[in-house]
């Protein structure tokens, strides 16, 4: 079981809910309840691809609603790169699709976040 620390805000529900995704698919999770800003700099996920939580992996950062399926694919290929990032919220993604959002997807994109700071897309979800 790969072991996962995560940095939240305390009274956020959907970072629990990806927490609770990334449990169900085989990850041992440690949460903190507080200092995701301050992680998120420290591991140099730019801040305009920031989210509500931060969490490290194996060395990697992982900002944002990352599914699990990209997370072990990271691992697996184990790229020279700071981590991944789905900035903001997007609905329909691991955390942001519960009951309150109705069955809404929206697309949105997986970031591979290079050590320059650049990123491109690892992989694409929710296409039209």
């Amino acid at each position: 079981m790969e072991a996962v620390e995560v940095w939240k805000d305390p009274s956020c529900g959907c970072c629990k809910d990806w927490v609770i995704h990334l449990e169900a698919n085989g990850f041992a999770v440690k949460v903190t309840e507080t200092g995701n800003d301050g992680v998120r700099a420290r591991l140099g996920i730019p801040k305009n691809l920031g989210s509500c939580h931060t969490a490290l992996v194996a060395g990697y950062a992982i900002e944002g609603h990352v599914p699990a399926a990209d997370i072990r694919r990271l691992l697996k290929e184990r790229p020279v790169a700071i981590g991944l990032a789905v900035p903001g919220m997007p609905i329909g993604s691991p955390g942001m699709d519960g009951p309150a959002n109705g069955g809404r997807k929206s697309p949105y994109a997986v970031l591979l976040v290079l050590k320059s700071g650049e990123s491109r897309i690892f992989a694409s979800h929710n296409k039209a």
